[in-house]
């Protein structure tokens, strides 16, 4: 039995030995592949149909009442015809002194045209007395600042002239009855206060 064995593992050790020997298996050449046709993309869509067909409302009846009558020709009145220029013959400055034409005549002065009213912002009652004491600080602070300024270079001094026309501006505001424009001159007013108080 045991030779039987050996008999047979030999037998199975050849046949399998004639897989291994052989190396990798052989494989079967074949052409490249056939090329795949590919139908062509279709065209996109347009982003816009153009309109052939337009769809306008039935028209209107128009009344007769509505259309103005046709303007009527004006006729020009017949006028003077313009006389001439006179000529005055030409006389050398020489000979004679031209004398000083006389003064003329002051012209009337035609009366002002009446002020429009200003037109002002509507404010609730408490906001404006918030504006108004803001205004009043401002200007309060501005003066106060301005009191120790002592500008010394052009530019300070033109800063402290602009501030003096804010603050002006600012009362003026006020009197006339705009609280928010006081206000916003009056800061301005201290702001630059500030600045030239700071040396800027």
């Amino acid at each position: 039995m045991r030779r039987a064995k050996v008999v047979l593992v030999a037998v199975m050790t050849i046949s399998l030995a004639g897989c291994v020997l052989s190396g990798q298996p052989k494989t079967v050449a074949t052409g490249p592949p056939p090329p795949q046709t590919v139908a062509p993309a279709p065209p996109p869509e347009p982003l816009s149909i153009p309109q052939t067909h337009v769809d306008l409302p039935p028209p209107q009846p128009v009344n007769p009442d509505a259309v103005p009558p046709p303007a009527q020709p004006v006729e020009p009145t017949p006028s003077a015809p313009a006389k001439p220029p006179v000529q005055t013959p030409h006389v050398p400055h020489s000979a004679t002194p031209q004398p000083k034409p006389p003064d003329p005549q002051p012209a009337t002065a035609e009366p002002d045209p009446p002020l429009r009213p200003q037109i002002h912002e509507d404010l609730p009652a408490d906001a404006k007395t918030q504006l108004l004491e803001s205004a009043r600080k401002h200007r309060a602070d501005t003066t106060a600042l301005m009191a120790g300024a002592r500008p010394h270079t052009a530019n300070q001094k033109r800063t402290k002239e602009a501030i003096e026309q804010f603050l002006k501006q600012s009362t003026d505001a006020e009197a006339a009855g705009d609280v928010r424009l006081a206000d916003q001159l009056a800061e301005r007013a201290y702001v630059l206060a500030k600045d030239l108080q700071n040396g800027k």
